[in-house]
């Protein structure tokens, strides 16, 4: 490492891959936009050549090695497709991949600079919105006037050397970070006047902890339905996972359509799934008084059916957005939402006066450990409220989506090895702590997020359905229903992840 800067105002340059990110190998995220952006085939047809990718980078080609990446994960797509993926689905797996040394560095510095080997469409939005940066430089795709990626880099961009030296004009940039090896790398540390070379070593502490508690700008909402960051043996066993996942998926959707409440627990088991109970439900409702309103956290659509296998009985579930396929093989009753606020309060009125009722108040599901905030409604309703949290765990398969069909959601979720759900009842709220003592509908909504964002561990936001969807699908989440032709063809697009564009 060479002299450290300390000006506040100066610039920094830094590489992202093998530097702000652990992983120098961009591969695994061309593997993600395969995967989601195109389907399986081209998933697997990706992963085939990873060993020769890999042996072009041994033996010094690591460039034809990276355009040969290049063109088969994006050839052939639409750039629609690609931005999408990119905004929606990498985000995440950037962040849990950044190296938070080298970001505390890069985050000391007035004007930032990323420069990567991906193509700039891949990690814009993610370093620019969580990184703190405020230019990128990357490969171009190549696209025709028809919007569909040719798979090539465009030349006529100039070098990254020379990109950064016109960027920054006669000045030359303060702070270089990057690795000491790779060509790329060099190319611009060169013309920065101070360098500091990946990975950090105990001579940058005293940068390192200026802010220790100065973090990136957390990913809310994602999407996508893998868990885990497809590396080459992650996304080989994902491939040898997915016949035997269907299979198994289907067999747990069976039972639970067939099998009486109180059974599935225990058959649930010998298939690999699981339930975690905490705390002590309340008993049926019965002819003294009306239901209880279960108020859960939304993680997924499973929440109401687990919620009514670990009650033992077949509890209605207020929803709204959910498919017509997703309500046919419902085990539980469902009550649908008009989002017209008297006519929804008449008819949760109603279902509470026949028993008990489950509610999901955050409107959608989220997947990170935040609360979406909770809407209002339910607190006018009735005083017998009992806050639920739901959270669960999945190996392979994200049970949630915002941009393919809800109705493979179900599906997802049991396509995993071991699903794993974990049900926490607190106490019913007492009445002093309701609308029925004076308090506001917005304060025990507020609360009740508040004690289930406590009991969980999770952090409780001002963000709506809108948010969610205005991030990763570029609408407000409103759902429009069509004809059956139309829904055929929902199915056909819904099975895209198999197919090849």
């Amino acid at each position: 490492m060479e002299n450290k800067s300390k000006n506040p105002s100066s610039s920094v340059v830094s590489e992202l891959e093998g530097t702000l990110l652990n992983d120098p190998d961009p591969f695994s995220y061309f593997m993600l936009i395969a995967f989601e952006a195109s389907g399986l085939i081209r998933f697997a047809l990706l992963l085939l050549l990873w060993p020769l990718i890999r042996l072009l980078g041994l033996v010094g080609l690591e460039d034809l090695g990276l355009k040969l990446t290049v063109f088969v994960a994006v050839g052939g797509l639409r750039e629609a497709e690609i931005e999408s993926a990119a905004r929606a689905v990498l985000p995440k797996f950037y962040m849990d991949d950044v190296n938070m040394e080298a970001w505390r560095v890069f985050s000391r510095c007035d004007r930032r600079v990323v420069v990567t080997m991906s193509p700039r469409v891949m990690v814009e939005r993610f370093v620019k919105e969580h990184l703190g940066a405020d230019e990128v430089i990357g490969s171009e795709l190549g696209v025709t006037w028809f919007g569909f990626a040719t798979g090539f880099v465009r030349d006529d961009v100039g070098s990254i050397s020379a990109r950064v030296k016109a960027m920054f004009e006669a000045e030359r940039p303060t702070l270089g970070l990057g690795r000491a090896n790779p060509i790329q790398s060099q190319s611009f540390l060169s013309l920065c006047e101070e360098r500091i070379y990946s990975p950090l070593n105990e001579d940058t502490t005293n940068l390192k902890h200026d802010h220790p508690l100065i973090r990136p700008h957390p990913v809310i909402f994602h999407d996508g339905r893998l868990v885990k960051r497809p590396t080459p043996s992650t996304a080989l066993l994902i491939l040898l996972w997915i016949p035997l996942g269907i299979l198994l998926a289907a067999i747990r959707i069976v039972i639970g359509l067939i099998l009486p409440m109180s059974v599935i627990p225990h058959v649930s088991r010998l298939f690999g799934g699981g339930v975690v109970v905490k705390g002590k439900p309340p008993p049926p409702a019965s002819t003294a008084n009306t239901g209880v309103l279960f108020v859960c956290t939304h993680r997924t659509l499973m929440d109401p059916v687990v919620l009514s296998v670990v009650l033992g009985r077949r509890v209605p579930a207020v929803t709204y957005s959910i498919s017509r396929l997703s309500e046919i093989l419902s085990p539980i009753p469902t009550v649908r939402l008009t989002r017209t606020r008297h006519v929804d309060a008449d008819m949760i009125k109603r279902e509470l006066a026949k028993g008990d009722l489950v509610v999901c108040p955050e409107g959608t599901t989220c997947r990170e450990p935040f609360l979406l905030r909770f809407s209002a409604l339910f607190a006018e309703l009735t005083d017998r409220i009992v806050p639920v949290a739901m959270n669960y765990r999945v190996g392979f398969f994200h049970a949630t989506t915002a941009r393919g069909w809800k109705a493979l959601d179900p599906i997802f979720f049991f396509m995993n090895p071991r699903p794993v759900y974990e049900v926490t009842f607190l106490n019913q709220l007492p009445v002093e702590a309701t609308c029925t003592a004076g308090k506001s509908p917005h304060d025990v909504a507020n609360y009740v997020q508040r004690i289930l964002g406590a009991t969980l561990g999770f952090e409780c936001t001002n963000f709506t359905r809108k948010d969610k969807y205005r991030v990763l699908a570029g609408n407000d989440g409103t759902v429009v229903y069509t004809s059956c032709v139309d829904q055929v063809k929902k199915i056909v697009c819904a099975f895209k992840p198999f197919i090849i564009n």
